[in-house]
């Protein structure tokens, strides 16, 4: 079966090897506390921010997932008011989870095929955080490097917070331009689910200790000073973190994964048009996903493909949301290879 499903999704072929390495190694069995972690732990990080372009002066910590980071964000960098802007169902589980912990937070609803304009998101000056989604799988959107960007600069006083989950790793993130950058490995790091990535830029850092929260295992402030020691203050996910490093060491830097992603997005959105029964369901090209297209079509003929195509060895994404009965959806992340896409427009094109 080939995996098509927007996370988890397929992972890197060379992963069962390194998990051989990994149990040859004895890195199942060491302690987060060693000397061999901790060499581990910085190689790692070091690699995050020489492939993927992340500045130096940034902090990267590792989490269970990007679903944690959105607690850590909650707890230790919110005091008041948080402004959500989203158009999907993951912006809104973000905003919805928040606002149990801040019943400050403020929802920023905006629709589907919408490019956001920063001159509109122009808050008070009283200092805040505002969360949004770079790449939203239920619909398959995105918000640009430059949206985000401006974004920024029209609030100085706040931090930006962006969920990246489907698209860090897949295509190039302009991290200067935000605070607080999240993902999880099951997508376009083409691992297996169980670690989360989070970024802090330096503003991030001094406003989590300025609030200096200390009341939960994965406080920001205590997290902070673990990983001044390359460490966490839990017991981490150790064999993510080293199949982590190792993927890293082999892959290519950001700029050509990047080009890679953009030519196979563009692949798919000429197939698409020249389909009968199905299309993209996002018509604004401006905001279309390079990482996740959804495919929608009469209800009848969505579920008549989903069905045929397990049958032919594929696993294509349910729908999500309003539209869960008349899409699926495509992942086009790095590990997946260029003749299993062939494979699956071959399947395609006869609807």
């Amino acid at each position: 079966m080939i995996s098509f499903y927007p996370g988890p999704s397929r992972v890197h072929d060379a992963l069962p090897q390194y998990v051989k390495d990994a149990a040859k190694e004895g890195i199942m069995s060491i302690n987060h506390r060693s000397e061999t972690f901790v060499a581990m732990s910085k190689k790692t990080i070091g690699l995050l921010k020489e492939k993927l372009n992340i500045p130096r002066n940034y902090t990267i910590f590792f989490t269970s997932s990007a679903t944690e980071c959105w607690e850590i964000i909650a707890q230790s960098l919110i005091t008041d008011k948080s402004y959500h802007l989203y158009n999907g169902s993951f912006g809104q589980k973000w905003f919805d989870y928040t606002q149990r912990l801040h019943p400050g937070a403020m929802p920023i609803a905006f629709d589907t095929e919408e490019q956001l304009d920063p001159n509109k998101l122009i808050l008070d000056q009283r200092e805040g955080i505002i969360c949004l989604t770079q790449n939203e799988t239920s619909n398959g959107t995105q918000v640009d490097n430059r949206t985000i960007g401006a974004i920024k600069k029209n609030n100085p006083s706040y931090l930006v917070a962006v969920d990246a989950t489907s698209s860090m790793a897949g295509i190039k993130l302009d991290f200067k331009s935000a605070d607080i950058w999240f993902a999880s490995v099951q997508k376009c790091f083409g691992l297996p689910a169980g670690l989360g990535i989070l970024v802090c830029s330096p503003q991030a850092i001094d406003r989590a200790k300025a609030i200096n929260e200390r009341s939960h295992y994965n406080s920001l402030p205590f997290m902070i000073e673990m990983m001044d020691k390359w460490q966490t203050p839990f017991t981490p996910n150790v064999l993510g973190i080293y199949l982590l490093m190792r993927v890293l060491e082999n892959c290519e830097k950001i700029a050509t994964v990047h080009d890679e992603t953009v030519k196979r997005y563009n692949q798919w959105k000429t197939f698409l048009s020249e389909c009968k029964s199905v299309r993209h369901l996002v018509r604004n090209e401006a905001v279309q996903s390079y990482t996740v297209f959804p495919v929608f079509g009469d209800e009848a003929a969505v579920t008549k493909i989903k069905k045929a195509a397990k049958k032919n060895g594929f696993l294509l994404g349910e729908g999500y949301g309003t539209f869960k009965p008349q899409t699926f959806r495509i992942a086009n992340f790095p590990a997946i290879k260029k003749s299993e896409i062939k494979s699956l427009m071959n399947f395609l094109q006869g609807y």
